[in-house]
């Protein structure tokens, strides 16, 4: 066996330093009062030792905890199978990394996680919350209200009573959907198809609408209500294929789905973007250059997003902010073109 050396403690620093334990504790919490060159001595002393704060000890003077809660309202087998998650987490982790908070991953696999994660957020472990991926009949905001603590969501609050109050970052669905059928369309395309995503989530809602601002007066057959999965976009297309055989064109409410109406079409013997064109929404990499054609799609920064998320709900966090971030920010989005359409 080793023996480990013992950590450092306050008073070690203190002793380091030249000053009283008092004066090291102001300083390695974050608390004022305490002259330059002091604190100076401080950090050089506890950076010399290699002293670790305790995080107990350092929540009861500044009342913060520097950790986040990231609630995703999908379970678990959605989140790690979607690399939009990955992405947006990735955004998220990074801003908190920069400014030294811990993320907290919560994930709700049904209705009776949404009690825990409640119970959890009101329980004093984190500072704040970001939620994404909510539904409509979601109970998740009520119950983060009832939490009472700082939250920031990812997309377009549509469920919510017209609280003002509510921060949110979001894409533009809507006019991303428009650019992508104008493209289908100028293409000369006349039978342009949506398969949607779930529409009770705003992002797919917003994506159908912006389909009907081009094709107001498209056949309902031409539209299939889906989900934001390769297998939905899968059944989506087949179903598609036994309205309406003549379809020429395709427009996914997102890449993976778009990466199954790909599969059947190509299953089918339809050639794309000959026979059928194809367009999804997102732009994730490793699924659009993966598709067999490489998919056209339309380009939403979803890292970015996640990015500010977090950087917004910091700012909600930090007493000395002289103002309140904006309610709602909307990422626009643009046209990537490749191979399908």
């Amino acid at each position: 066996m080793t023996e480990t050396a013992p950590r450092p403690t306050l008073e070690a620093v203190a002793a380091r330093a030249g000053v009283s334990r008092a004066t090291v504790s102001r300083v390695v919490n974050g608390g004022d009062g305490v002259r330059e060159p002091l604190v100076e001595r401080v950090r050089r002393a506890v950076e010399e030792l290699g002293y670790v704060p305790n995080q107990a000890a350092r929540s009861l003077v500044t009342r913060r905890h520097d950790a986040v809660a990231v609630v995703i309202a999908e379970p678990e087998t959605r989140v790690f199978a979607d690399p939009f998650f990955a992405l947006q987490l990735r955004g998220i982790s990074k801003e908190l990394t920069a400014h030294d908070n811990q993320l907290v991953l919560l994930l709700t696999e049904g209705r009776d996680d949404h009690a825990r994660v409640a119970r959890y957020l009101a329980g004093g472990h984190v500072d704040g919350a970001l939620v994404f991926s909510l539904h409509l009949d979601d109970p998740l905001p009520g119950l983060i209200r009832g939490a009472g603590i700082p939250t920031v969501f990812g997309g377009r609050p549509g469920w919510h009573d017209g609280d003002e109050g509510v921060v949110y970052v979001d894409s533009d669905n809507r006019g991303g959907a428009r650019e992508a059928v104008r493209h289908l369309a100028g293409l000369g395309r006349t039978r342009i198809a949506h398969i949607t995503g779930p529409l009770d989530q705003t992002s797919a809602a917003d994506r159908l609408q912006g389909f009907r601002d081009v094709r107001g007066d498209a056949d309902p057959r031409l539209v299939v209500e889906s989900d934001f999965t390769p297998g939905g976009g899968e059944r989506a297309m087949r179903e598609l294929l036994a309205r309406r055989p003549d379809v020429d064109a395709v427009f996914a409410a997102n890449d993976l789905a778009a990466s199954g109406a790909l599969r059947v079409l190509r299953e089918q013997g339809r050639r794309v973007p000959e026979d059928v064109a194809v367009v999804g929404f997102d732009d994730m990499l490793p699924v659009a250059e993966g598709t067999d054609p490489q998919l056209t799609t339309v380009r939403q920064d979803i890292e970015e997003m996640g990015r500010i998320m977090a950087r917004l709900l910091l700012r909600r966090l930090d007493p000395s902010g002289a103002d309140d971030p904006p309610a709602g920010v909307v990422l626009p989005t643009t046209l990537v073109c490749r191979a399908s359409a």
